[in-house]
């Protein structure tokens, strides 16, 4: 556990708390609980149950100072009566998720991000990522968003069961990838992109999703080894890039026969 008075960010809300005291990842410093007369309510049990296996002190606050201590913090407001004092989110490194493959005999399915900005798409496609048994997910470091509480919140503690790295050069870090032999799959509109369902998904893999506005930057476009893109009958353009990533991620997944292994 950190210790007292170091750095420490807030997690609220239950689904962020309760996976982030179950993966232990984090140094967790206090959990502080809504309740009366030191009681917590019974919808709480479950986080305090982690807790106690985790090690992490508890106390019980009435809503007004619980509501006060989320304030301070910058916190949502809107706590649902739990509020969990941390260290910083723990980054992993690219290695350590090809090592994971490896250990579950598994071909490498990567998600990576290019500069895709905003805490509610994030979260929503690290929550897909997780689902989907993805090994990791890359982020390019330069003016691209932390894991923030907000986007765990948004990822519903999805983030807690994940390796996440910050590489300085995206596009390197792909072509150290395609060395070690995974196949880099990026999300385009161009008509040169081949169409979801004509691609072999069923391989060592990479999705590369980048920026809801403007795309893959030219460079990381050319490290991919083919661009992929969703047939559309209606008449928009295109979906959001959380919506479009989150779906070619269990296509992947469909590929490998969904395999269940976690």
């Amino acid at each position: 556990m950190a210790p007292p008075g170091s750095s420490a960010e807030a997690l609220v809300r239950r689904h962020p708390v309760l996976e982030a005291l179950r993966a232990q990842r984090r140094a967790m410093q206090r959990l502080y609980v809504a309740g009366e007369r030191g009681r917590a309510g019974r919808e709480l049990q479950p986080i305090l149950a982690a807790a106690q296996a985790a090690g992490v002190p508890v106390t019980t606050l009435d809503k007004r100072a619980l509501d006060q201590l989320a304030q301070r913090h910058a916190a949502d407001a809107k706590h649902q009566g739990v509020l969990l004092e941390t260290g910083p989110y723990p980054y992993a490194e690219p290695d350590e998720m090809l090592g994971l493959a490896e250990r579950r005999g598994e071909r490498p399915l990567l998600l990576l991000l290019d500069l895709l900005h905003g805490p509610q798409n994030i979260g929503a496609l690290l929550r897909t990522a997780e689902a989907c048994g993805v090994h990791g997910v890359i982020l390019q470091d330069r003016r691209a968003p932390e894991i923030t509480p907000s986007v765990v919140q948004f990822a519903a503690g999805a983030t807690e069961h994940l390796l996440i790295a910050k590489v300085t050069n995206l596009a390197e870090t792909m072509r150290r990838l395609k060395d070690a032999g995974v196949w880099l799959a990026g999300m385009d509109l161009d008509d040169t992109a081949e169409e979801l369902g004509r691609v072999d998904l069923d391989r060592a893999l990479g999705i590369v999703v980048g920026h809801e506005g403007e795309g893959l930057r030219r460079l990381v476009r050319d490290r991919c080894d083919f661009l992929v893109r969703l047939p559309m009958r209606g008449r928009i353009e295109s979906l959001n890039a959380a919506v479009a990533g989150s779906i070619l991620l269990y296509a992947a997944w469909q590929a490998r026969g969904f395999n269940q292994e976690r």
